[in-house]
């Protein structure tokens, strides 16, 4: 479908939705990116796996890669509060070559892998460059990244602790990882926006999730467009 078709059949179904919601979809398109995307390696704990859904969302942070080894990912609708209708999860269920697979994945669309350690010989977040597009690797709740995961990245960063505790719950992690970063990220002339095309294939994605029966909508509108075209 080219852009075009794309452009007018999400006006079409715009109006099938409230304008309240066409609204916000054009209000929030203007800050999603995908300069910033995270990998979250065997998240068990629905509830944080829920949590980092929604700090995602609200940051505006699009993309989200889930690598599942022995855990599932789930999320819990109370606790994402729908988010995960807004944000792009990609799934990864393969082998132990997860990481690699998932790591040389990032690398080919330009990313570089930041692994998320609690070691003192790391980067500091505030001292994280994020010229370059960045993807950055949560692990589990209990043991952390796996050591494939932390050798084979990029770099290391870690958030300043000042108590007892050996590291952050993963939720809480991400959230403030990626506040500071999306923040720091929207300040600097680096072109974080998403582009034209993406702009409006996510704006389309969002409102079929919004219109009901948006498929048989889609269906009966390209059918229309058909025969016009063929008169």
């Amino acid at each position: 479908m080219n852009f075009e078709l794309k452009q007018e059949l999400y006006t079409y179904l715009c109006s099938f939705a409230t304008p309240n919601k066409c609204d916000l979809i054009e209000k929030n398109i203007q800050y999603r990116t995908r300069h910033i995307t995270i990998v979250l390696e065997d998240i068990f704990q629905p509830q944080n796996a829920s949590a980092v859904l929604r700090s995602c969302d609200c940051l505006g942070i699009h993309d989200i890669h889930i690598i599942e080894k022995e855990n599932k990912f789930q999320a819990i609708p109370e606790i994402s509060m729908g988010s995960s209708k807004w944000v792009n999860t990609i799934h990864y269920r393969r082998d132990e070559n997860n990481i690699p697979f998932v790591y040389n994945k990032l690398r080919a669309n330009g990313y570089k892998i930041i692994a998320t350690t609690p070691h003192n010989h790391d980067l500091l977040i505030e001292d994280l460059p994020i010229d370059q597009k960045t993807a950055l690797v949560f692990g589990t709740e209990l043991k952390g990244l796996s050591e494939k995961a932390i050798n084979q990245a990029d770099g290391w960063v870690r958030i300043p602790m000042y108590g007892f505790t050996e590291s952050y719950n993963i939720s809480v992690s991400a959230a403030i990882t990626l506040f500071h970063l999306s923040e720091k990220l929207r300040k600097t002339p680096t072109n974080w926006q998403l582009s034209e095309e993406e702009v409006l294939d996510i704006k389309l994605e969002w409102i079929k999730k919004v219109v009901k029966a948006s498929s048989d909508i889609e269906k009966a509108f390209l059918a229309k467009k058909l025969i016009r075209n063929n008169l």
